[in-house]
């Protein structure tokens, strides 16, 4: 942050100007170095806050947390002070936006609030599974041990996401690719055919008139469909936002084929690891519902979550309602029934989690495997029905002016 300043040298000059400074105290204690005592400070704030500007839309990359808090772990358990910590790592952060995150919680802990709390002033970067599970920690005294565990939870939900990412840019590509060759095909080569053909006069074959009847169609109608998809794609995604709306498009992907199973396996996984680190971390565990309910992106599993909370609190455990709703996988329930049973639920969950993200990975992989020639089938019968509807066309003009 920049601060304005007014202030008088030891040989009693006036000075004014600008100093650049994470918060008012540092500003202080800048200026008192450089021999200044200083009468009047105050932030400037510019026509243009380019750094708030910035904050708003740029992103903290997970890799960047996992970092931070691997290092902070480390500068932990040397036996480094939280405020000394954060300050160390602070200047060796490249994201802008989390530099400047970590020295406003530098200057609270300092200002004497408990890291937990100085955290949840930034959802942006700090969400609330990882406040908790520091505010737990922080009681307990086992802060390292839960920014290591917190780590390997972010990096963890970083690469699937990415998997997933990366799994279907291939099917898009393909896709973006075909509409780009479908628009040239209507738009610059099927006329200058059309034109060529009325102004020969020759009998056009079935195939050929069928594909100048869709051109056709296209040409005259064409905006007026896409205005109509938009419309339509418009109004769906508003229901969407409802609450009613987002329940019904989030149960509607669970019944896709295919890609709805793998929805729920990455839902139930993702649940799984969540219950099973704030169990470890010691978060009670109606309050680690709350948070595995909060944590959930799909609403289905969500009232899932919030049925089996419900129950649990009347004394009926996790797996006993669990059992009773379908959203819940069979082995999510009996491994769940055998960790309240042996005492070892985080074991347990943690195990589930990873036999779902396996089985997520591959049937990700075998879906995009499907996709990739499908996609090459679709481009090449539609390349070749209008390359048959030209070349028919020609035979047929060859042959009527043989």
């Amino acid at each position: 942050m920049d601060f304005q300043y007014v202030g008088y040298t030891e040989d009693k000059r006036l000075v004014k100007g600008k100093v650049s400074a994470y918060s008012e105290a540092a500003a202080v204690d800048l200026l008192s170095y450089s021999g200044y005592k200083v009468l009047n400070l105050k932030q400037s704030t510019p026509f243009v806050n380019t750094e708030k500007l910035t904050a708003v839309f740029a992103k903290i990359n997970p890799r960047e947390m996992v970092m931070f808090s691997r290092q902070l772990a480390l500068l932990v358990e040397a036996g480094t002070d939280i405020a000394s910590a954060l300050d160390l790592l602070r200047e060796q952060i490249a994201n802008r936006t989390l530099r400047n995150i970590i020295a406003e919680v530098v200057t609270d802990v300092r200002g004497g609030m408990r890291l937990s709390q100085a955290m949840e002033k930034h959802p942006k970067a700090f969400s609330s599974l990882y406040c908790r599970t520091m505010a737990v920690s922080e009681e307990t005294g086992n802060l390292e041990s839960s920014l290591r565990q917190m780590a390997d939870y972010i990096e963890k939900q970083a690469t699937t996401a990415k998997k997933i990412q990366g799994a279907m840019l291939y099917p898009i590509m393909v896709f973006l690719l075909a509409i780009i060759v479908i628009v040239v095909l209507l738009t610059f080569v099927m006329p200058a055919f059309m034109d060529l053909y009325a102004s020969l006069g020759a009998e056009l074959p079935a195939i050929t008139r069928a594909l100048l009847a869709i051109v056709s169609f296209l040409l005259s109608y064409g905006l007026f469909l896409l205005a109509g998809m938009a419309i339509f794609v418009a109004a769906g995604f508003a229901y969407t936002r409802t609450r009613a709306g987002s329940y019904q498009w989030d149960k509607l992907k669970l019944k896709v084929p295919k890609l709805g199973r793998i929805i729920i396996l990455t839902e139930l996984g993702h649940c799984c690891s969540t219950m099973s680190l704030l169990f470890r971390a010691g978060v009670p565990l109606p309050e680690i519902m709350t948070l595995a309910i909060s944590g959930s992106h799909n609403k289905v599993v969500s009232r899932g979550l919030t049925e089996v909370r419900e129950e649990m609190v009347k004394g009926q455990g996790l797996a006993k309602p669990m059992s009773e709703n379908p959203v819940f996988l069979p082995l999510m329930v009996q491994m769940t029934a055998v960790g309240e049973d042996t005492g070892n639920l985080d074991t347990t969950l943690e195990t589930v989690a990873q036999s779902y993200e396996m089985e997520a990975d591959d049937r990700t992989n075998t879906l995009v495997s499907m996709i990739q020639p499908a996609m090459t089938l679709f481009m090449g019968g539609l390349v070749g029905f209008i390359a048959l509807a030209l070349i028919s066309t020609m035979y047929s003009m060859l042959g009527s002016i043989g």
